[in-house]
């Protein structure tokens, strides 16, 4: 199910010519992008990081997205970076994208799969990844480098085996319109 960089074949019908559209998301464009819509789903009021999972095929087997566990209503837990007490900020409690996102898959496992995730995973969610076998991640941002819980989670994911990478996008927006499938200029531009 690779893309090709092939040029569109050219179809004539009716006196009408047409042909596909080059301007579509490529694969790892389409998975990060699932990845930032996900994040939107958090009611962290500071982070929003979304995680795609994605099997050898292609096909999506998890998302997930930063937020509290299920059943820890997320009113009465701390959502601050930082306080006196560790225990009044969100960092006890917090469920990462990556967690969610492996406890949210739809198949047997994610042995094999690729992980893209908006940023870079900690040392925890690293032996999640390496528990959960997958084999990739591919991560938009890695601004915590210099910490020592993401040098650990390198040299954790490095020691396994597991292959990351750093997300280079086409494109630096992709826009949801919802709008956009009720007009017919939509249709009608494809046409010659």
């Amino acid at each position: 199910m690779e893309d090709q960089d092939v040029t569109p074949k050219t179809v004539h019908v009716n006196g009408v010519t047409t042909k596909k559209r080059n301007d579509y998301l490529e694969w790892p464009e389409y998975f990060m992008a699932v990845a930032f819509l996900s994040a939107q789903r958090s009611k962290d009021p500071s982070s929003q990081v979304g995680a795609c999972i994605v099997n050898q095929e292609n096909k999506i087997v998890g998302i997930g997205y930063n937020g509290m566990p299920n059943g820890c209503d997320d009113d009465d837990l701390p959502w601050a970076r930082s306080a006196d007490n560790q225990l009044d900020t969100k960092y006890p409690y917090v469920c990462h994208a990556e967690l969610n996102a492996i406890m949210n898959k739809n198949s047997a496992d994610v042995k094999g799969c690729t992980m893209y995730v908006a940023l870079f995973p900690c040392n925890e969610c690293a032996k999640l990844i390496i528990q959960a076998g997958i084999k990739e991640v591919v991560y938009m941002s890695d601004k915590y480098h210099d910490t020592p819980g993401m040098t650990a989670s390198r040299k954790l994911l490095s020691m396994a085996g597991i292959a990351y990478k750093e997300f280079k996008p086409k494109r630096t927006k992709i826009v949801i319109d919802f709008n956009s499938i009720n007009q017919p200029g939509k249709l009608e531009s494809a046409k010659e």
